[in-house]
């Protein structure tokens, strides 16, 4: 897993310095288009949206100023925002296997869902944690949560809960393979969107980890 995340951070860094280097040498090329024309330029050049933190704004940075954020690991946005909802997303997966034991009749399904919560809970910790050493613990926005992607419905919970058996079972794998999809979903999103290093790491492990568990479920099913 390791090398995993190595080998994703290279890609990342290097994707990221091959466009700003692109910027660079189109400014260098257009500065040498004129005398007047690199001083109406002066001070512009190649720019880079930027997400802003919590509660503040996107930003507009130069090719130099994105290539120094990037590389510093600041959250941003995108970062507290997928703490934030993964904990809520990770929260139902519990829900969902918290169900199991009592409605279940597979000890293939029973063991499952003992290893999702065994990964889950202690995820929701770490970005609890992530969250409290950033500053984003007591920044909650209103949200809502049944928006998330792979998010199970109410009447979808109730109906779990009401059964039993092998009707219990497909219906569990149907909803958590459903919930792991919107949770690789929201972990693709910040590893394209989001700067910290941590969050990086979490998202890779999220993506990793469920699409192995989405793909046994898959089989358990068929």
């Amino acid at each position: 897993m390791l090398i995993r995340r190595q080998t994703m951070r290279v890609r990342r860094s290097a994707l990221f310095a091959a466009v700003v280097s692109a910027a660079l040498a189109l400014a260098a090329c257009e500065a040498g288009d004129g005398d007047s024309r690199t001083k109406s330029q002066a001070g512009g050049g190649p720019s880079v949206v930027a997400p802003g933190k919590p509660g503040e704004p996107a930003r507009t940075l130069s090719a130099e100023e994105a290539a120094k954020a990037a590389g510093d690991g600041t959250p941003n946005s995108a970062d507290y925002r997928y703490a934030r909802m993964m904990i809520r997303h990770h929260a139902q997966a519990l829900e969902l296997t918290g169900l199991v034991p009592s409605r279940s009749g597979s000890s293939s399904v029973k063991r499952l869902a003992e290893r999702i919560t065994a990964s889950q809970k202690p995820e929701i910790g770490a970005m609890e944690g992530w969250l409290t050493h950033n500053g984003g613990a007591k920044r909650e926005s209103a949200h809502d949560h049944s928006a998330m992607p792979g998010m199970a419905t109410e009447a979808q919970l109730k109906q779990l809960r009401e059964a039993d058996g092998s009707a219990f079972d497909k219906l569990f794998l149907k909803l958590m393979i459903t919930h792991h999809q919107g949770a690789i979903t929201m972990a693709t999103e910040v590893l394209a969107e989001g700067n910290n290093v941590q969050i990086e790491e979490m998202a890779g492990d999220v993506v990793a980890q469920q699409t192995v568990e989405i793909n046994r479920m898959r089989t358990m099913s068929s």
